[in-house]
């Protein structure tokens, strides 16, 4: 009995010193140490038919549930041992993502499902079962970030409308591990976290935070008003009174011949540009009547590199100064102009207005993504109602595997050289690139921008051709943006309201399908005659 005591005191010892029992006071938490069949339910549609396995960690003897192949559709879920409201408290939502392949198209998100009798099933489970918030990394072409969507019902009109996060953190550009960690206050903010490190706080009730705003606004464009037939939105039209001037003349070239050149010293009249290549030989096995005559391929005449120039000389051509071009008539201020036509605003009649968001309870954690990578491995899924818990298992499951793993990265990047890895400096340097990219002043050149940061990661040699480029983009966007904006149109009296944006149905990149492409066979070209080469 003295010996189970003290090794009962030594348990309690260890539990505080490593802050594991916070371990009580989550909510669910799965660590993925036993296998998943059983508890964990693999959806049985046909689309989805990656096979998960529970697998150890690179370098680690951690488990963690494994995409295991290449291009394939991935759905499993788990139940929560109760429902889970998510109203006026606080709510941690944490998991840890590691990116053992990296990750060029795919998704890593979770969703947090609500209950079955919203109409789905655990084995049926699909890209349509109703979930309540999606949160996680994804990653595809133009898209990088670590997704938060709330779906959130209309009380006016039933419908539920998926919430995106604006200007989401992005994914980090490695192979570790990371852990990923939203927190939901009862003061409607939600705080997204990567490595323990804030990297978003936003508020759900602003249109700033999120796109679609969660309040719609109070008045929309008519849908039924139509643009009158005399309405002129022409700010300027030809002056009907400008006549042409008398010596304006529209034949006129606009090159003439500079009739005071003068045929350079030393040029080669009788000389072509291009002869025979003296050293071409006619293949062995060239056939005359089949091939047609061999002609040797031309090669520059050697005389000429060092002559002014070969051949026929004809005088250049110099600018026409008595070029005018076509007539026009000049623009003057259109006396009939309107503005630029737009509906009348009338009362939005889907308008409601919160003092919370109504967030749907959670029954069920799922994963449901497309990808063309395998070597994704999820572990450690956590939920909490303290940002305390949240921490411990940071730094108790999470930190000293990040740490080794950071470790052997070092030591393979300073083996390997500065040349043929990218430094911890560089990745930085990229991550920042990445959230640069999301600004919204930059959003039409976003997947140039990306493609160019893509670029940089797996050349790591032309990482400062990268950031010159990149600058170049936002210096050249600032500055039509500053000199080359219009004179704001004059609009009709309709007051200016803020309309609200439709709700988008994607749910990120990793999602969706590539387009398919045939190719066909190119028949081989038949054998041509070798002649003159093509000026």
């Amino acid at each position: 009995m003295a010996i189970q005591g003290k090794t009962m005191i030594i348990a309690l010892l260890a539990c505080f010193a490593f802050q594991i029992c916070f371990s009580s006071d989550a909510i669910f938490y799965e660590s993925f140490e036993d296998s998943f069949e059983g508890r964990w339910i693999v959806s049985e549609k046909d689309e989805y038919n990656g096979v998960w396995k529970l697998s150890k960690s690179e370098g680690h003897d951690d488990h963690g549930l494994l995409v295991s192949e290449k291009a394939r559709k991935y759905a499993i879920v788990k139940e929560l041992d109760d429902v889970l409201n998510l109203k006026d408290k606080t709510i941690v939502l944490q998991f840890e993502v590691r990116l053992q392949n990296g990750l060029e198209c795919g998704g890593a998100y979770l969703k947090y499902l609500r209950p079955q009798d919203a109409g789905w099933k655990a084995k049926e489970f699909d890209n349509d079962s109703p979930y309540a918030i999606m949160f996680g990394p994804d990653k595809c072409g133009s898209t990088n970030k670590v997704h938060f969507i709330l779906k959130h019902k209309n009380p006016k009109n039933g419908e539920y409308v998926e919430h995106h996060l604006k200007s989401p953190p992005s994914v980090p550009s490695d192979k570790l591990t990371h852990v990923y960690t939203a927190i939901l206050t009862p003061d409607n903010e939600v705080r997204i976290l990567v490595d323990g490190e804030e990297k978003k706080k936003a508020n759900f009730l602003s249109s700033d935070d999120f796109e679609p705003a969660l309040i719609p606004a109070k008045t929309i464009p008519d849908p039924n008003d139509k643009k009158p037939e005399d309405w002129d939105e022409r700010a300027k039209i030809p002056d009907a009174d400008a006549v042409k001037p008398d010596d304006w003349d529209e034949d006129a070239p606009m090159e003439i011949e500079d009739e005071e050149a003068v045929k350079p010293e030393g040029w080669l009249d009788d000389e072509p540009e291009e002869v025979d290549d003296p050293e071409a030989t006619k293949p062995e096995d060239w056939d005359d009547e089949e091939d047609g005559e061999f002609e040797a391929p031309k090669i520059d005449n050697p005389k000429c590199e060092t002559a002014p120039g070969c051949g026929e000389w004809k005088k250049p051509m110099k600018k026409n100064p008595a070029y005018k071009g076509k007539w026009h008539a000049p623009l003057i201020d259109n006396p009939n102009y309107k503005g630029i036509w737009k509906p009348q605003d009338i009362p939005n009649p889907d308008y409601f207005e919160i003092e919370k968001p109504d967030f749907e309870p959670i029954a069920a954690i799922g994963i449901e993504i497309w990808t063309m990578q395998d070597g994704i491995l999820f572990d450690n899924i956590l939920i909490a109602a303290d940002e305390k818990v949240a921490e411990s298992y940071r730094q108790t499951a999470w930190k000293p595997k990040f740490d080794v793993e950071k470790e052997k990265e070092m030591a393979e990047e300073a083996a390997a050289g500065s040349s043929d890895g990218l430094s911890d400096f560089k990745k930085k340097i990229f991550d920042l690139l990445y959230k640069i990219a999301d600004l919204p002043f930059l959003s039409a050149y976003n997947p140039k921008i990306i493609e160019l940061i893509e670029k940089g990661e797996k050349q790591p040699n032309i990482t400062i051709g990268i950031l010159v480029s990149v600058v170049i983009v936002i210096l050249t966007v600032l500055f039509r943006i500053v000199f080359g904006g219009k004179k704001r149109p004059v609009i009709n009296n309709a007051e200016a309201t803020t309309v609200a944006p439709e709700s988008s149905n994607n749910q990120g990149s990793g999602e969706e399908k590539e387009d398919e492409k045939e190719k066909d066979d190119a028949a081989a070209p038949p054998r041509r005659r070798v002649s003159r080469r093509d000026n």
